[in-house]
Parts: C-alpha cells; structure tokens; sequence
C-alpha cells in the first residue's frame, strides 16, 4: 500500500544500539517542532495536529523505544531517563540548534525531564494532560517497588501476546477505553498501532514489557529541581475530565518559572483526540506568540 501524498517520511536514527523510527513532516526551513507521545502509543498518534502545524513548524514526532516502529530493548525497564537520552540523540541528530516541544502523557514526562535538564535546547513547552508527579502523591518504599517491577516482569514474561483478526478488532478495543474516539481516530489509531504477524492475525507494536514500571525513578525533589529550571514560556494543559489531578490544585504551577494552565472542558486524559479543535487552537496561539518572543498566559499568572 503506497502512503498518502500528505503522509510523513519514515527516518531513522541509532540510539544505544536501538533503531529508532521517527516521522518527519518536512518543512526543514521553518522552526522545529517535536511531538513526544505518551506510553504504549506511536509517533502517528499525532497526525491530526502534525497536519495542522506542518506549515508553520518543521514537525518531528519519535516512535520512543519499544513504541511504533522503533526496535525493543532487550533487558531494558524503558526508563524515564532513556528515553530523555533518546530525545537528545534525535536532536543532535537532526542538528537542531533549539526546539518547541509538546509531550502527552508519559511523554509530557519525557519532555519535561529533558527541558529541564537542557532548557537552552528548548525554545517553548507544552504538556498535554503529562505531569504525572505532583507534591501530594504518595510514593510506594524502595523494597516495594523493586519487588512490584520483578513481580510485574515475571507476569509479562507469562502473558500470551494479544491478537486481533482485523484491525477494525484493535480499533473496537480502543474505542472501549476511550468512548470520546469517533470509529475514524480509532480506525486510524489502530491501522498504525498494530503489525501483522506470520500467522495473518494483527498484534500491538509496543514492547509489552514497558508495562513493568523500572523501580529506579526521578524522586519528587528531582522532578521540581528540573521544572524550576526550565527557561522558556510553557503550558501545561488538563482535561477536566482526566484521572490525573488537575496541575494547579496539585501544586504544580509554582514550581515553574513562567507556567499558564488551560483546562478543556469535557476532555479526558486523550485531551488532544477527545477535542482535537480545542488543542489545536490552543498549540497555535501559544507557538505562534512564542515564535514571536512572547509569552502569551492565557490562565493563571505565572508564579516565578
């Protein structure tokens, strides 16, 4: 099947031996734009919103390790900080000077990790429903999560491996964890998550074994270290719906140099599928002012 005329270019790039898969929109001139997806998603995950600012911003979006089309680790946890690492590597790679970054999720993480700890790299943020470390959460001791991580590795290694006889299967699969997709997202959603197998069936592209959290994770205090160091204007963004806590009542935002908060009503944790229009909307205003050396607050003000 050939690709569509406005479809991105499939590029790679090594990272620790890894082949790692991204999607390239083209547009070299213009200011770089990378889209870092969240936990068991995929580069193409982002077409919707690649589309929309492809001619304003050169637009990158990885497949992280083990994700879409990039290889899986062997005897890795898939950390926080390799993935940071990976993220660096695509940049120099690319030979960016300084980006824009939005993350979703686990991605959000990954984002903010890495604009933390190289904040001249990193020209504006935006953090799709992805601070998942705030001041109140409680954290399990050390010798739980160790024994909780072997604990989950030996299930995975257990676990038989989920097929679909079609992708509109895997599609089905998806709209029951999120009721917001119209059958189109998850049509297209499933078409780039699933890989045939020699069997004819359809099974994920994601490593199951991101599924087993690595024990050895940023602490809170290391979380707050590097949001208070990042440089440039930055936006976290929150569904109203989301099962994360919203940013602002976690005590978050005070923790950032110059941070505004846009809540979208009606929208769950896939703040970018369940309303598309909205964040949209929102990347533009908030890339374009910062494009224009202008940080542009459209909630709270930001606490220094």
């Amino acid at each position: 099947m050939n690709p569509a005329p406005d479809a991105p270019q499939a590029r790679f790039y090594e990272s620790q031996g890894l082949r790692l898969h991204y999607s390239d929109w083209g547009n070299a001139s213009a200011p770089p734009l990378l889209l870092i997806h969240g936990g068991l998603d995929h580069s193409r995950s982002w077409d919707h919103v690649a589309r929309a600012l492809r001619t304003d911003f050169h637009v990158i979006a990885p497949d992280l390790r083990g994700h879409g089309d990039s290889d899986w680790a062997k005897g890795s946890s898939y950390s926080l900080a390799d993935h940071v690492y990976d993220l660096a590597g695509l940049v120099k790679s690319e030979g960016l000077e300084k980006a824009a970054v939005v993350g979703h999720s686990m991605g959000g993480m990954v984002s903010l990790t890495y604009a933390g700890a190289f904040p001249e790299k990193v020209s504006r943020l935006v953090v799709l429903d992805g601070v998942t470390n705030f001041p109140a959460r409680r954290v399990k001791p050390i010798d739980v999560r160790i024994a909780d991580w072997v604990a989950d590795l030996d299930k995975t290694a257990q676990r038989r491996t989920q097929r679909y006889a079609s992708v509109a299967d895997g599609a089905d699969r998806m709209l029951g964890r999120n009721a917001r997709l119209t059958l189109e997202q998850a049509i297209h959603l499933a078409t780039h998550a699933l890989k045939k197998d020699a069997g004819g069936g359809y099974g994920w592209k994601f490593d199951p074994y991101l599924r087993a959290r690595a024990p050895y994770r940023l602490s809170l205090e290391d979380n707050i270290a590097l949001w208070s160091r990042i440089a440039c204007p930055t936006l976290l963004v929150a569904g109203s719906e989301s099962f994360l806590p919203d940013p602002e009542t976690a005590g978050v935002l005070g923790h950032f140099r110059q941070a505004e908060l846009v809540k979208i009503d009606g929208a769950g944790h896939w703040v970018q599928h369940d309303k598309p229009a909205e964040i949209i909307d929102a990347l533009k205003t908030f890339l374009a002012a910062s494009a224009r050396g202008k940080a542009v607050f459209l909630g709270p003000s930001p606490v220094a």
